[in-house]
C-alpha cells in the first residue's frame, strides 16, 4: 500500500482520531450513491417510456398514411403504383382501408365510432398483436368486427354479442330516397392498443363489409405504408409528395401522433436541470467533507510536513480521499439503481394508469452505457471538486500548526 492511500484512508475511515469524520464520509458516500441511483434510474426510466411509447405507436400505426381531402383517394390503383415505384424495397408493407363515421347501437345505448374496414390479406401485424380476446378477422363476407377494449366496457360488451351499427349511404343526408344503411354485426375480437383515442373509437371490419357498408364500390379512403426503416420517414414523405397531386395529402407517424411524440420530448427537458442539481449536491458533499477533513487533521497535516511531506504529496492524499468516497458513493448507487430497477421489472411496485400513459407499468429499460456515463460524469466532477480543499490542505504552514498545537 502507497503512502499516500495509507494516510488517505486512515484520515476517512478511522475511529481514533474522530467518530465525526468517518460519521461525515458515511453521509457524503451516501448523498453520492443516492444521487447516482436516482439519475441512472431517471435516464433509465426515460429511455423506457421513450422507447416502450415509441415502438406502441410504430407497431400499432403505419409509417406513412395516405388519405384524401376528399371522401376517397381518385384512382387509388395508380396512387399505389407510384408509391410502389418510389419506395420500392423500403416498403414492408402496404395496406389499403375504407374509414368513415358511424354509431354503433347495443342495447338502446349509441356511440359515435369509426369504422375502418380493412383488407383482411394485408399486414395488419399491429392490430393481432394487440387483440386480448377473441381472434382476428378471418373472413371477408361475414358480418363480424373488432372492438376496443375501452369501447367494449362502456356498452357491457363480449364476444360474439351482435350490434347494430348505422352508416350513411354513400356518405349522403338520409332521405326517403336514401335511407342510412343498418346492418348487424358480431363481435369477433376485442383489442387494447392502450391508447385512448383508438380503444375508444376505432373499429374494425373487411374491407368487402365497409364497402357495402357505406354504399361504395372498389373504392378506399386511405392507404397505411410501414417502412423497413422509421429514420426514413421524413425523406419518404417528401419523394412521394412530389409525385401525388391534390386532392391526396400525405401525413407522418410523427403528425398524426405529435401530442405523444411532443410529449416524449418534454419529458427530457427536466433531465440536464435533474443532472445539474445531482452533480452540485456531490461536489458540495465532496468539499465540505474535505474541508472538514482538514480542519479536523490540521496538526497531523503539521507534522506530515515537518517530517519532510512535500505540498504535491499533500494534494495526493486529499485526492485519493475524494477519489475514494466517490468510488464508494458510485458503486453503491449502481447496485441500488439496478437492484430497485431490478424490482420493479419483476414485481411491478409502482403501477401507474394506462388511459393516460399508454402503459400500467413503469417501463424501465436497463443500458450498460447509461450506467458508465453517469459513473464516468460523476467520478470526474468529484475528483475536479477535490482539488481545491486539496490545494487549501497543502498550503498548511508547519511551523504555525506545531506550535499552537
Amino acid at each position: 500500500m502507497s503512502f499516500h492511500y495509507f494516510i488517505a484512508s486512515k484520515y476517512i475511515f478511522s475511529h481514533k482520531g474522530s467518530k465525526f469524520i468517518s460519521f461525515i464520509s458515511t453521509v457524503t458516500i451516501l448523498g453520492i450513491a443516492l444521487g447516482v441511483a436516482t439519475l441512472i434510474l431517471a435516464l433509465s426510466i426515460l429511455r423506457g417510456f421513450e422507447d416502450t411509447i415509441s415502438n406502441k405507436v410504430m407497431d400499432f400505426d403505419a409509417h406513412l398514411q395516405i388519405s384524401s381531402y376528399s371522401i376517397i383517394i381518385p384512382e387509388s390503383d395508380k396512387v399505389i403504383e407510384t408509391i410502389n415505384n418510389e419506395l420500392d424495397s423500403n416498403i414492408t408493407s402496404l395496406s389499403t382501408y375504407l374509414s368513415q363515421l358511424a354509431i354503433i347501437n347495443y342495447k338502446k345505448v349509441n356511440e359515435g365510432i369509426n369504422i375502418k374496414g380493412i383488407k383482411i390479406t394485408d399486414n395488419w401485424s399491429g392490430i393481432k398483436k394487440d387483440i386480448i380476446k377473441g381472434n382476428f378477422l378471418n373472413n371477408k363476407d361475414e358480418k363480424e368486427l373488432i372492438i376496443g377494449k375501452k369501447l367494449a366496457d362502456k356498452l357491457y360488451l363480449k364476444l360474439d354479442d351482435k350490434v347494430t351499427l348505422f352508416a350513411l349511404n354513400d356518405n349522403k343526408i338520409p332521405s326517403p330516397a336514401n335511407p342510412p344503411k343498418i346492418t348487424r354485426f358480431k363481435i369477433k375480437g376485442i383489442y387494447e392498443s392502450g391508447m385512448a383515442a383508438y380503444d375508444d373509437i376505432n373499429v374494425y371490419i373487411s374491407l368487402n363489409n365497409a364497402q357495402e357498408l357505406f354504399g361504395m364500390n372498389e373504392e378506399i379512403s386511405g392507404i397505411d405504408i410501414k417502412l423497413s426503416n422509421t429514420s426514413m420517414i421524413d425523406s419518404a414523405k417528401n419523394i412521394i409528395q412530389k409525385n401525388l397531386r391534390y386532392p391526396t395529402k400525405i401525413s407522418t407517424i410523427y403528425q398524426t401522433h405529435r401530442n405523444i411524440f411532443t410529449w416524449i420530448e418534454l419529458q427530457k427537458k427536466p433531465i440536464p436541470i435533474v443532472l445539474t442539481l445531482i452533480i452540485i449536491v456531490a461536489v458540495f458533499n465532496i468539499i465540505g467533507t474535505l474541508l472538514i477533513l482538514i480542519l479536523e487533521k490540521t496538526s497531523s497535516l503539521g507534522v506530515l510536513r515537518s517530517i519532510g511531506a512535500k505540498r504535491n504529496q499533500i494534494i495526493k492524499i486529499f485526492l485519493i480521499n475524494g477519489s475514494i468516497l466517490s468510488l464508494i458513493g458510485i458503486i453503491i448507487g449502481n447496485l441500488l439503481a439496478y437492484i430497485l430497477a431490478y424490482l420493479q421489472l419483476n414485481y411491478n411496485f409502482i403501477s401507474i394508469p394506462s388511459s393516460v400513459y399508454l402503459m400500467s407499468s413503469i417501463p424501465i429499460q436497463l443500458s450498460p452505457l447509461i450506467f458508465i456515463i453517469v459513473s464516468f460524469i460523476t467520478f470526474l466532477l468529484c475528483i475536479i471538486s477535490s482539488i481545491i480543499p486539496s490545494y487549501i490542505a497543502s498550503k498548511i504552514d508547519p511551523v504555525k500548526t506545531l506550535r499552537f498545537n
